[in-house]
Order: structure tokens, then sequence, then C-alpha cells
């Protein structure tokens, strides 16, 4: 048996019982605190007492740990409880929200709130190993660091506002390392490479760590295996980014996409699952590419919307060109040099019916970054319009 803790905490409550929140809870409890749990969706938990109100458990409590899926939340929830909460009652937010909003709560609740996001999943929680970005004035991250150190390792940062923002950085690093593996798995794929070959070679390398903890979602049959954190939360996450930095993130549209999935509450490993972009939407741009190589203006309209222009700069001039004029630029015959020419998509990203793309022609001295706009139409995906840049290597 634990032996309870001798502490100033006193009782816990634990609002919000989700992944996190319910691991949050039992860990506490194993340790020997006592902790009382609310969830705003009713649900009991096995491994803590738990309340129907959740100012039973903040009345009850000298520290309330919150656990809750946003900012939004986290404001309804305290705005419920706040006449319940005693003016020496510590308020421990582990939630991932946006830099201003945890900034106002601190603002709002003053030397008693501690902003600590986590780093970890629900394994970490278990293990005791997770690592908290925790932000108060010293008093109050005092009485709340043997509840942190409990659940890992503590470090101070400056402020809420950071703590926040910081929480995201990593997130964002861990999506990033998300999309890789898809675009890893998407390659792999197209290759006909064995998935458990692909698997045991990707744990060797830079992504090993994230292939070994994920494996079970990523084998070509997946073993079940309940989510430690979801693609919802973190699409989330990358959306709280993105605005917060109002910097361009690429992994906010890519995991958005993935948790349009009929299951967005699927572990964030199904992500890198999702399958390569259809022939379809393909299709206009390799028609373009042949276009290209056979210098037969018939592809070109097979790729394009009749009202689509092609825009860029030629002989330091811009130009706009309508479908017809483009198609007069060629002779009907590939280029001399077309055996040395060489053309690739980079990228493409759809976003139901419109879809974004890429491409690299390397020329001779020239090389051509193409960008597309493509539309689904009746008939399929057609390219809307595409804008170009030039550039001639003059050694």
């Amino acid at each position: 048996m634990t032996t309870p803790r001798t502490t100033t905490q006193g009782t816990i409550a634990v609002l919000g019982l989700g992944r996190m929140g319910e691991a949050i809870a039992t860990r506490l409890a194993a340790e020997g605190w006592d902790v009382l749990g609310w969830t705003r969706s009713g649900r009991t938990s096995d491994a803590v007492k738990t309340t129907g109100d959740p100012n039973d458990a903040v009345a009850a409590a000298d520290l309330v740990l919150l656990a809750l899926f946003d900012g939004t939340a986290c404001r309804q929830v305290l705005d419920d409880v706040r006449d319940s909460l005693r003016t020496d009652t510590i308020v421990l937010n582990t939630s991932t929200i946006a830099p201003a909003e945890a900034s106002e709560l601190a603002r709002q609740l003053g030397h008693s709130y501690v902003h600590a996001p986590v780093l970890g999943s629900v394994p970490a929680v278990a293990s005791g190993t997770l690592q908290t970005l925790a932000a108060a004035d010293h008093d109050a991250l005092d009485r709340a660091r043997p509840v942190l150190e409990a659940l890992g390792t503590v470090r101070h940062v400056d402020d809420a506002f950071t703590a926040a923002a910081l929480k995201l950085i990593a997130n964002s690093s861990l999506a990033g390392a998300v999309l890789a593996l898809r675009d890893s798995l998407r390659q792999a794929d197209a290759l006909g490479l064995p998935r458990a070959q692909v698997l045991d070679v990707l744990e060797l390398g830079q992504l090993g760590e994230l292939v070994a903890r994920k494996r079970p979602f990523l084998d070509t049959r997946p073993a079940p295996a309940a989510a430690t954190f979801t693609i919802q939360a973190l699409s989330k996450d990358m959306a709280l980014l993105a605005d917060a930095s109002d910097t361009p993130l690429r992994s906010a549209s890519g995991l958005a996409d993935a948790a349009a999935d009929p299951d967005p509450e699927a572990d964030i490993a199904i992500a890198a699952t999702v399958p390569a972009v259809e022939d379809a939407v393909l299709a206009p741009l390799r028609a373009y590419i042949r276009g290209h190589a056979t210098g037969d203006p018939c592809h070109f309209r097979d790729a394009f919307l009749p009202t689509a222009h092609i825009e860029g700069m030629r002989d330091g001039a811009f130009v706009s060109w309508r479908l017809d004029e483009y198609c007069t630029l060629f002779p009907g015959r590939p280029a001399p040099d077309e055996p040395t020419r060489t053309r690739r998509i980079d990228a493409v990203d759809v976003h139901g019916t419109v879809a974004t793309a890429t491409m690299t022609l390397s020329h001779g001295a020239d090389t051509f970054t193409d960008v597309f706009l493509l539309a689904r139409v009746t008939d399929g995906w057609r390219i809307a319009n595409k804008a170009y840049h030039r550039r001639t290597c003059t050694t």
C-alpha cells in the first residue's frame, strides 16, 4: 500500500477526466493524494472518486488541476467554479491553450495561478516521466511542485504566455515528424516496399523513437491499441500555433485534413498512414508534363480549364497568357534537348474540391518552379491557373 504523502495541498480536484486527466488523476491517487475528479461528460472513473458538480470538487480542494481540451473549456469551467475557489486555492492548468489565453487566465487568477502544460502523453504520466513547463509566482510554484514532481520533471519558465507558446512549439515538432513519416510511408508504398521492412529501417533513423512507439498503428494490419494523443487534439494545437504566430504552418493544414477522417479521435499515428493523393488529382499534372515532353499542345488542353491563365515573368516583363495563347508556344514536337530535361511534382495539397501543387522543371539552363491551382469539375480535376518562376543558370 502506498503511504499517503504529507503535503500542504490536501485534496486535489482534477477537472477534466479525458485521456490525460484520467491518467493524471490515477497517478496522483496512486502516489497517495486524495483526488476528487469531475468531467464535463459526466463519466465516472474507476481509479478516483468523482462528483457530478465541479463546485463540490473545488470547494474541497486546496489545489485544482485543469486537464481540459482547449482555452474555451478552461474559461467555461473556471467561470462555473469561480465562487467556490478559496483565495488560497492553487489553480494548476495543464491544458494546451493559446498563449494569449494563458496570459489572460494568469491575469484573472493572479498569484494563485500556475500555467503548466506538459510534454508527453498517457504512458509518460503512468511512468512519472512527464516534462512540465511551469510558469507561476515563486510561492505558488513551490506549493504545486510536489504534485508536478509526482508526474515528472519540472522546468520553470518566465510567464504563462511563454509556457503556452513553448508547448505549441514542442507539439509542432511532433506534427512535423508525423507528416515526415507519412511522406516516407507514401513513397515506400509507391515503390512497392513491404511495410514491415520499411518500419524496421525507419526505426533505425531519425524517426526511430516515433516509429517504435507508434508501430501498432503503422503496420499494414494495425493491432488494436488505444489512442494516447489524438489527431483532433494535435490538429487543434497546430491551428492555435498558426493563429498565435500569424505565420504559415504546413502541419496545421496537413493535420486538419487528417482530422477530417471519420474518426478524429484516432491516434496521431493514423495521420501518417493516410494514402497518397489520388491519381485523379495527379492526372492533369501528368498531362501537363506530357505536353512539355512532346511539345503537343493537346495535352495542355487536357490539363487546363479553358478559362485558365498562365502567368509569370518573361524577358523582364509580366505576362498573363490565356490557354489558347499559351498553346501557341509549343510547336508540336519535343525540344531538341528533351532527353536531358527533367520534371517532378514536388507537392500536392488537396482541400475538398480544390488543390494546390508545385512542380520543378529543369530545362537546360532554365529551372522553372510552377505553382498550380486545381479544381474538381464535372469531368474530373483540371488546372485552373498556373504561375511560374524562371531561374536561369548563367555559368
